[in-house]
């Protein structure tokens, strides 16, 4: 069977960040791992043309903390901040009383946000835009606005179709297994009227380091491939290799 592995979790430990931050034990674990899920659902729910890409929740004794990653932040905060007012006393209920506070961060390119990405593909597929024409708007979008490189992958009845199949877009890099490149993962599905098409999105974004060096790894393959080519141990062409072998014949 295929073996898959989230993205995300693939890099907690090198350059992703968990969107939960806490610790419980016990039964209080339990709690405390379904009011996240509540709240998640409430937020994607209420929050579902704000362009909310991530929602990070953390927690210290009595308080919780939401981050809001979104695209649109004058949507989510509303006139005079009256949205934000609901929201968190909707969210202090779902908590069972604990003081909420909300954060708003703005994503200042939403066309390199993989989330957000996907998301903007399957509203452009439930308007039965053809997917094609969706996927490869979404490719050169993301080119344009400086990405790396960007792989797009939709599954489903693709056009009413039949029988469900996948097709999938790339351009540029997307080396998916190299862990120090900041890639962006982003899952999305769209509802339409012959079933459920999901959408999966890659997104290399450049903005690593900025020292411009190529990676280690391509320096050392280049060194060892100049040494094949200028001959081994004594440091002659091929030609000194084959001299070397004609004396060792004759004794």
């Amino acid at each position: 069977m295929g073996q898959k592995v989230n993205p995300i979790a693939f890099r907690l430990a090198v350059n992703k960040d968990w969107r939960s931050k806490w610790f419980a034990k016990g039964k209080d674990y339990t709690d405390k791992l379904h009011e996240d899920l509540a709240i998640r659902g409430y937020l994607k729910n209420k929050l579902i043309n704000a362009g909310l890409a991530r929602v990070v929740i953390e927690r210290a004794w009595n308080s919780v903390r939401v981050t809001l990653h979104t695209s649109r932040p004058g949507l989510i905060i509303g006139r005079q901040g009256k949205e934000i007012e609901v929201m968190t006393k909707d969210l202090s209920v779902i908590c069972k009383g604990a003081q909420v506070k909300i954060d708003i961060i703005e994503i200042r390119k939403p066309e390199l946000d993989a989330q957000l990405v996907a998301e903007q593909i399957a509203v452009q597929l439930e308007r039965r835009i053809s997917f094609r024409r969706a996927m490869k708007r979404a490719l050169q979008t993301a080119m344009e606005f400086g990405a790396e490189g960007i792989r797009l992958r939709c599954a489903g009845r693709l056009g009413g179709a039949d029988i469900a199949r996948a097709e999938g877009y790339r351009e540029g890099k997307v080396p998916l297994q190299t862990l120090r490149v900041p890639l962006d993962y982003g899952f999305a599905e769209a509802r339409t009227l012959y079933g459920i098409i999901g959408i999966k999105c890659w997104v290399n974004k450049k903005e690593d380091d900025g020292t411009g060096k190529q990676p280690q790894g391509r320096n050392d393959r280049g060194d060892r491939g100049g040494d094949r080519r200028g001959g081994g141990g004594g440091g002659g062409g091929g030609g000194d290799r084959g001299g070397d072998r004609r004396p060792n014949n004759r004794n």
